[in-house]
């Protein structure tokens, strides 16, 4: 590890193939065995060393075929086409776990567990959440097209709130679980329908989460 200092403070939308709440926040095995996942985020503030962030957008499609700790992963990322070539490096940074404590992030986690990382794509990422309403939207032409909506008591219609609170995680402090729909189309193709997503945001540094 380098000792660069980084920070990032964003708000995220995720969907995975889990049924809702998904069972990698409890430390247990995926739903049906096997994980895919669409992550879109954007960043409020942050930087890389004196490099600053702020605004920039980033996406990363996973596939593993087991549970994520088992590896063999693949993994595309997508970085914001409005980046200048030290952001884009300063992102791809931390995206890849490097100056990054062992353990500290998702980022320098899901590392560890892939066997094949994709060339990263530059490109826009027509991107939206909000937290609270539990509603997200990620897309980049040609790679990945998706949405999330509150979960939906089933007997009612109505909305259906549940939060996930992991003071020790490695992602989030408190993220909201909705649903989600993504169809990714490349260089990783999958389709998920009504199943997990959840809202989040993010404080991370090279250290983890920021509390």
């Amino acid at each position: 590890m380098s000792d660069v200092k980084w920070m990032i403070k964003a708000r995220e939308f995720v969907n995975c193939n889990c049924a809702y709440g998904c069972p990698c926040q409890f430390n247990a095995l995926p739903t049906y065995g096997s994980c895919q996942a669409v992550v879109g985020m954007e960043i409020e503030q942050g930087h890389h060393g004196d490099t600053k962030l702020d605004g920039l957008r980033f996406a990363g499609i996973f596939r593993w075929p087991g549970a994520i700790h088992e590896g063999k992963g693949e993994a595309a990322v997508v970085v914001d086409h409005r980046a200048t070539e030290p952001q884009r490096q300063a992102l791809l940074r931390i995206l890849t776990g490097q100056d990054t404590e062992p353990g500290a992030t998702i980022f320098q986690v899901f590392s560890t567990t892939f066997e094949k990382v994709h060339d990263p794509i530059f490109a826009a990422i027509d991107f939206e959440v909000d937290v609270n309403a539990r509603t997200g939207r990620l897309k980049v032409h040609g790679v990945t097209d998706g949405h999330g909506e509150p979960i939906k008591n089933p007997v009612t219609g109505a909305e259906h709130r549940v939060r996930i609170d992991l003071p020790h995680g490695f992602e989030y402090s408190l993220a909201e679980a909705g649903r989600g729909w993504s169809k990714a189309t490349g260089p990783i193709r999958f389709e998920l329908a009504d199943s997990h997503s959840h809202f989040a945001d993010i404080h991370l540094s090279q250290s983890g989460v920021v509390h």
